[in-house]
């Protein structure tokens, strides 16, 4: 039976737009997994000194991986995208500097399950705190309950305090680029 797996993407470096869409197509050739649903793509100030708005959504998967496999999996996307390595060992660790990024992938949830490992921390840590994960997971599933807090996602976003701006992104910055393209000629 397969798992249900939700994933962040965020970016803020380079094209936006094309690191966006090449993660999505990158998770999609994940072995054994299935893309199930796209979350709308939002514009979000960026949390600490790094400059530059993300551009952050979510991406509901099926899957037969592991969470550990899959985890594995996105962190090669990570790479071959050009993100550098953290330099934390643990996810459960105090928050790295936050800077600019080609591409992030979190793994948020995976089906009901509760992961604390030295590799992993399923569900993600401080999801709970972030509007920019908050807002895209309550429109996929706003009824789930996150596992560790007995909450659900849109009761999480509706408790949220942060000041953090989180808006849809235009639909202009969202076409295919060749759509684009024609409109600017």
């Amino acid at each position: 039976m397969p798992h249900r797996a939700f994933i962040g993407l965020g970016t803020n470096l380079g094209d936006r737009v094309a690191n966006y869409r090449q993660a999505i197509q990158q998770i999609g050739l994940l072995p054994q997994s299935r893309i199930v649903r796209l979350s709308s793509i939002y514009e979000t100030e960026p949390v600490g000194e790094v400059k530059g708005l993300f551009l952050n959504g979510v991406v509901e998967l099926e899957t037969e991986l592991a969470a550990d496999v899959l985890m594995r999996r996105l962190l090669s996307i990570e790479r071959k995208m050009g993100r550098r390595p953290s330099k934390r060992r643990n996810a459960r660790a105090a928050p790295r500097q936050y800077r600019p990024r080609t591409i992030d992938l979190d793994l948020l949830f995976f089906d009901r399950e509760i992961i604390h490992t030295s590799t992993l921390t399923v569900p993600h840590p401080r999801l709970h705190e972030r509007r920019f994960v908050l807002a895209p997971m309550a429109e996929l599933a706003p009824a789930l309950i996150h596992p560790e807090l007995n909450v659900s996602i849109s009761e999480l976003l509706a408790g949220l305090k942060s000041p953090q701006r989180v808006s849809l992104a235009r639909a202009d910055l969202l076409r295919p680029a060749s759509t684009r393209e024609v409109l600017t000629r």
